[in-house]
C-alpha cells in the first residue's frame, strides 16, 4: 500500500478535502466518500475503550467481553501489554473486534522526554502496542506523541516526538499498523492545522489521526477540526463534554456527563464525519461512569443505545 493511497499530501487535503485508503486483511475497509444520511449508521461500529469499564478491576477480560457484547458493541479496545490470548480468546468468544490499541506507556514514559532512557522505554512500549495490535488483527495503535510543561518545551516536544516517531515508522510498515496521533490535553498540537502538518511531515502512510471528540471541546469545535483533518482520521474516540460544568464547576467536570447530555454538536459533528467519508469505528470513551449504575445498564442504556441515537438522528 502506497502513501497516495492512504493520504493526500496537498493544499487540497490540509482544506479538509478527502482522498482514499484501505487497510487490508482483518481490518476495516474505510472508504472515502461522502455518505447519504441513511446509509451513516450502517458505516459506523461501536466499540468499547477498555481501560474506561465500569468498575473494571471487578470483572475478568471475559466477563467485560460477555457485557459488551449483551449490551450491543461490535469491538473492544484495549492496553497494550496484555496477555495476547487471554484478550484474544475474550473478544473471539463474544463476537468482538479489536480493531484499535492504545500505547499504555505514553504517559509513564513520554517520547518527547528529556531523558533518553525515559524516551527509550516509552518507544519499546510503543513497539509492545505495534505487536500486539497485529497479534489482534487491529489496524492502528493510539499514541499521545508528548507533553509540554515547565520541563519541556513545545520546540523540544515537537522535535523529540518525531524522531522517536521515525525509529518506530519502519516496524509500523513491516505490521502494516497505523500509529494515530491523539490530543489529550497534553498542551501539543493545539489546532488543526498544526495538527495535519504534523502528521503530513512523517510523509508516511503508516501514521495518522486518532480524533477524540471529547478532548477537543475544551478549547475547540471538533467539527472544524474534522474537517481540517479530513481522511488523516484513523479511528475516532466518542466522548462527551459540558463547557457549562467545566465553567461552574472546574475543568475535569466538564466530562461528568453522559452523551447527549452535554455540549458537543451531534449535528455538526456527524455532518462533518459524513462528509469527510469516515466510516470506521466509533469508540465509547465515556470519562463518567455515572452514579449508582450498574456496569450492564451503564453500557447498554447510557452508552451503546445514545452512541445509535447519535449516529441515526443526525
Amino acid at each position: 500500500m502506497k502513501r497516495d493511497s492512504f493520504l493526500k499530501l496537498s493544499a487540497a487535503t490540509i482544506a479538509g478535502l478527502s482522498g482514499g485508503f484501505s487497510l487490508t486483511g482483518r481490518r476495516e475497509v474505510l472508504t472515502r466518500q461522502p455518505f447519504a444520511k441513511e446509509d451513516f449508521a450502517e458505516k459506523l461500529k461501536k466499540g468499547y475503550m477498555l481501560d474506561t469499564f465500569p468498575s473494571g478491576d471487578d470483572y475478568s477480560l471475559m466477563e467485560k467481553c460477555a457485557m459488551l457484547e449483551s449490551a450491543g458493541f461490535d469491538a473492544v479496545e484495549p492496553p497494550s501489554g496484555l496477555d495476547r490470548e487471554e484478550m484474544i480468546t475474550s473478544a473471539s468468544n463474544h463476537s468482538l473486534d479489536i480493531p484499535s490499541v492504545v500505547v499504555s506507556t505514553h504517559w509513564s514514559s513520554p517520547l518527547a522526554s528529556p531523558d533518553p532512557t525515559v524516551r527509550e522505554t516509552g518507544r519499546k512500549g510503543v513497539e509492545t502496542a505495534l505487536y500486539d495490535a497485529k497479534a489482534y488483527g487491529a489496524s492502528v495503535i493510539l499514541l499521545v506523541p508528548g507533553v509540554v510543561n515547565e520541563d519541556v518545551s513545545y520546540r523540544d516536544a515537537y522535535d523529540r516526538s518525531r524522531r522517536e516517531i521515525d525509529k518506530l515508522l519502519p516496524l509500523a510498515e513491516e505490521l502494516e499498523i497505523v500509529i494515530g496521533i491523539e490530543n489529550v490535553w497534553n498542551h501539543f498540537l493545539l489546532s488543526p492545522m498544526e495538527a495535519a502538518q504534523y502528521v503530513d511531515d512523517f510523509k508516511s502512510e503508516w501514521i495518522g489521526w486518532y480524533f477524540d471528540i471529547g478532548n477537543i471541546m475544551n478549547y475547540g469545535w471538533p467539527e472544524q477540526w474534522i474537517e481540517i483533518l479530513g481522511d488523516r482520521i484513523v479511528m475516532i474516540h466518542m466522548k462527551e463534554f459540558s463547557r457549562e460544568k467545566r465553567n461552574a464547576e472546574g475543568l475535569w467536570n466538564g466530562f461528568r456527563v453522559h452523551y447527549n447530555e452535554g455540549d458537543n454538536n451531534w449535528e455538526a459533528i456527524m455532518a462533518s464525519l459524513k462528509q469527510s467519508g469516515y466510516g470506521g469505528y466509533a469508540i465509547a470513551e465515556p470519562s463518567w461512569r455515572g452514579e449508582d449504575l450498574e456496569p450492564q445498564e451503564f453500557l447498554q442504556t447510557y452508552v451503546s443505545k445514545r452512541m445509535d441515537d447519535i449516529f441515526t438522528h443526525f
